[in-house]
């Protein structure tokens, strides 16, 4: 009877210790005055595991005692949060985030040991010699160099120099058109135009303006801008140059990208 009790005992400190230092699904939901608080990482740093929050803030992740999260986002403070019993044993904890604020201080730049003063200073400056091809007065210099399609291209349309293509035609240029190769350069060369200044736009911006600004979730910013790019009118735009046409247009298209990709 003695060894039954003391049986049970341990086994009910066995399963209280286990209830106690084992690993719990720790429920809660990250809040945020007037910000959206989708998509914030949630790393347990203890044991590498990491989930992010839905639309409402709500996230759940495995933890146990004394193990440490971090949570993280472009628009928050980085917060850390270590797992305690009293957390462990909460059906849902909150989580309040503080707006992240990138104040730069005040930064005083003097590499070359410059006055400031134009006149006092080129004497002092030494600059690189310019070896450009513009410079040198190399010919062409200032001439594009095209990309691979426009290079093929090129040699589809025109054919390869031989010695004798001045008394005789070459005959790949018709061979191309009849085939449709010609066509399929030119459509391939097009293409590359375009996206080539889809990408000069993306570059304006940085990467947290459309996360933050347009509503647009990380990995999805290639994707908004080729939806941005079928757009007849962005390439219209693009050719204005105008940085602020271009943003109040890449505002008008994210509401319609996030409609349609249930994002609001």
């Amino acid at each position: 009877m003695k060894n039954s009790l003391f049986l049970f005992f341990l086994s009910l400190g066995f399963l209280t210790s286990a209830q106690t230092f084992g690993p719990k699904m720790v429920k809660g939901v990250v809040t945020a005055k007037d910000k959206d608080v989708t998509g914030v990482v949630i790393q347990n740093i203890s044991t590498e595991k990491a989930t992010i929050t839905d639309f409402e803030g709500n996230f759940s992740i495995l933890a146990k005692l004394n193990d440490t999260l971090v949570f993280s986002a472009i628009q928050f403070k980085r917060k850390i949060i270590p797992i305690s019993q009293e957390l462990l044993q909460s059906t849902t904890i909150t989580i309040p985030m503080e707006e992240f604020v990138n104040e730069l201080r005040e930064v005083v730049v003097n590499p070359y040991n410059l006055s400031g003063r134009l006149d006092a200073d080129l004497n002092v400056l030494k600059l690189e010699k310019d070896v450009s091809a513009e410079a040198l007065g190399l010919p062409n210099a200032h001439q594009k160099i095209p990309t691979q399609s426009e290079r093929r291209l090129q040699q589809a349309t025109y054919g390869k120099f031989n010695l004798g293509m001045i008394l005789t035609p070459p005959l790949d240029p018709i061979i191309n058109a009849i085939t449709g190769r010609t066509k399929m350069l030119k459509n391939r060369v097009k293409i590359e135009k375009t996206y080539a200044r889809t990408q000069q736009v993306q570059n304006l911006y940085v990467d947290s303006l459309f996360v933050t600004e347009l509503k647009i979730p990380f990995e999805k910013i290639d994707d908004f801008m080729y939806f941005c790019e079928v757009d007849p009118s962005f390439q219209k735009m693009v050719a204005t140059k105008d940085e602020l046409r271009i943003w109040e247009f890449l505002m008008q298209k994210s509401s319609a990208y996030r409609e349609n990709n249930d994002l609001d």
